[in-house]
């Protein structure tokens, strides 16, 4: 837990570099759905404040990108440039590393973030938990067995293949389950197709990449989170 808090906010926990290994990354990734319930309450509580709605969406949306250091935004904005980008899997590899934002990024990052700040403030306490908690549960789904890496290195190759399908279907089904006492229909409806869209981005990115990178996780998180509120806002 102390590293996947370390990894995914901004929270001061220190982990030791002799401590993360190959079993500390596996145990982190199956512990992320509760760093998503964290911040989903940071979330809700921003969200009780007086406010206009957009207003309060956008500043939920803000204090996401700061309290995760950004780095989910980063991995779909670089997974959108590469998806977009002609040529082999090493040059789609080469313009994700390259750092700067091609249009298929920019367009990406409008898109999400525009929607998530809208429908923030449309959606009960509930459906933010419950989003940020599946966008979070994306990432086990990325690293499931049998799944490889696009890289050597990086994040990727660490956490690629880690997690048993138990754990998936552990959290998966966990979150129906709570998404059936937010919304009775639309609540697991939001967690079957995110589960759904995250599952066709992973066998997208294996075609395109070769496997996962750190970025897709952080694509993966994003397509999760909004699917949820979109779905629990109509």
């Amino acid at each position: 837990m102390r590293l996947a808090l370390s990894w995914l906010t901004v929270l001061p926990v220190r982990v030791g570099s002799n401590e993360v290994d190959a079993r500390a990354a596996r145990r982190a990734i199956a512990f992320a759905p509760l760093v998503g319930l964290l911040l989903g309450a940071a979330a809700a509580a921003l969200l009780l404040l007086p406010l206009p709605g957009l207003v309060a969406g956008f500043l939920v949306v803000g204090f996401l990108a700061l309290a995760t250091r950004g780095m989910h935004l980063d991995g779909l904005a670089d997974t959108a440039d590469g998806l977009g980008c002609y040529g082999p899997p090493e040059r789609a590899l080469a313009v994700m590393k390259d750092g700067g934002a091609g249009p298929f990024a920019v367009v990406a990052l409008i898109v999400v973030l525009g929607a998530e700040a809208a429908a923030f403030p449309s959606v009960d306490r509930g459906v933010v938990l419950l989003a940020l908690t599946t966008g979070r549960a994306a990432f086990i789904l990325c690293c499931l067995r049998g799944v490889p890496a696009a890289r050597p290195q990086g994040l990727g190759a660490l956490v690629a293949g880690t997690q048993p399908p138990w754990v998936a279907i552990t959290w998966w089904t966990a979150l129906t389950v709570a998404a059936y006492f937010v919304h009775p229909w639309q609540g697991p409806l939001s967690i079957a197709l995110a589960a759904t869209l995250t599952l066709v981005l992973i066998h997208h990115t294996r075609k395109r990449f070769g496997g996962i990178t750190g970025d897709v996780l952080g694509a993966a998180c994003e397509t999760a989170t909004l699917t949820v509120l979109v779905i629990n806002s109509l």
